[in-house]
């Protein structure tokens, strides 16, 4: 069974920065395209950015240009980096991990922007 473990959310000033990894456990996770996801309160969950195993990247048009995601299939592990945080931004950061028809969620990391 795949488990998805998120690290790196916390407080930070606005126009400060973030880098959130997730460390997946299972087999083929090169093969499987894995993406941030963002839930603020009140709101539906919303993509942050995904990336293909060979490395495709799309992101929402609300983080481009301040948000790079990027993985290592070696370790298993993907990571958002986050740059001139907004207050807007706030919200729970889950990772999640697509492999066909397969979809798994990690439980998530709050991440504050505020001053």
């Amino acid at each position: 069974q795949v488990q998805l473990v998120e690290s790196g959310g916390g407080l930070v000033q606005p126009g400060g920065s973030l880098r959130l990894s997730c460390v997946a456990s299972g087999s083929m996770f090169s093969l499987s395209v894995m993406g941030w996801y963002r839930q603020a309160a009140g709101k539906e969950r919303e993509l942050v950015a995904d990336i293909t195993g060979g490395g495709t990247t799309n992101y929402a048009d609300s983080v481009s240009g301040r948000c790079t995601i990027s993985r290592d299939n070696t370790k298993k592990t993907v990571y958002l980096q986050q740059n001139s945080l907004k207050p807007e931004d706030t919200a729970v950061y889950y990772c999640r991990r697509r492999l066909g028809s397969h979809i798994a969620w990690g439980q998530g990391t709050q991440v504050t922007v505020s001053s």
